[in-house]
């Protein structure tokens, strides 16, 4: 079995004006300056960010999207296609993240189309699953989460055009954060369902932890049984904290 590359991956969410293109330059500056890290790094900026960013990255950080249409083209007002986000730079596309499942709507099936869609165009997708607080009282947390892996993740998905998010709704912006037993317990059984589905080739999909991941916390939580690596919200904004939490996978 291939042991995964780590990946950790910043979301900006609806946050960056073009000033803060020199956040990735100070990013790309801490890679190159500082000790090699044993992961991938990605970026995924706001829309508006995408082209810019893409065409000043030097090559250590890559640059994805953080959503878009499972159509390739058409009458939908405000939108973006997979294509498109690949046309500008885009190697990466977040899909069902927990806010857009909650703010918009999407379900599981509409987040198995767009994976489908961003398998198509050569891309990769991060899917994102996930317990809200009420879930996880309630016992519910592998039930919940296994059940929207199990939808979400279309028959396309392979380790090299997917990759796993699992973000706990309850712990994503609020400072709170599972135990790493806890993680390593989810994380574990997110495994077991992708290696029931997809055979040994389910060994080797990155799966990321996500939810108020910092510099203070990622050495434990990167060190949790199938754990490889993360997706992190505010803490990626500023490159001093985003190069505190690659730390992790500094020898």
């Amino acid at each position: 079995m291939t042991t995964p590359t780590p990946l950790v991956a910043g979301n900006w969410k609806m946050n960056g004006l073009s000033s803060s293109l020199a956040e990735l330059e100070a990013l790309e500056t801490f890679v190159k300056e500082q000790a090699e890290a044993s992961c991938e790094l990605l970026i995924c900026p706001p829309f508006t960010l995408v082209a810019a960013m893409a065409v000043k990255a030097g090559g250590s950080v890559k640059i994805g999207a953080q959503d878009c249409h499972f159509n390739k083209s058409g009458a939908h007002t405000g939108d973006i296609s997979a294509e498109m986000l690949k046309d500008i730079g885009a190697e990466y596309i977040i899909v069902g993240h927990s806010e857009r499942r909650a703010d918009h709507e999407e379900t599981s099936d509409t987040v198995n189309a767009k994976a489908a869609a961003i398998h198509g165009e050569g891309l990769s997708a991060i899917v994102c699953v996930g317990e809200t607080e009420e879930e996880r009282d309630a016992g519910q947390t592998e039930t919940v989460v296994l059940g929207q892996l199990l939808v979400s993740v279309p028959d396309s998905a392979t380790p090299t055009n997917t990759v796993i998010a699992y973000e706990p709704v309850w712990a994503i912006g609020t400072g709170k954060t599972p135990t790493v037993a806890d993680v390593a317990e989810i994380h574990t059984a997110i495994r077991g369902a992708l290696v029931e589905r997809f055979g040994e080739a389910g060994k080797e999909f990155r799966i990321l932890y996500g939810g108020s991941v910092k510099p203070s916390n990622a050495d434990e939580l990167m060190a949790a049984d199938n754990v490889n690596g993360a997706l992190v919200g505010g803490a990626s904004l500023k490159a001093s904290d985003f190069n505190g939490i690659i730390d992790a996978y500094r020898s």
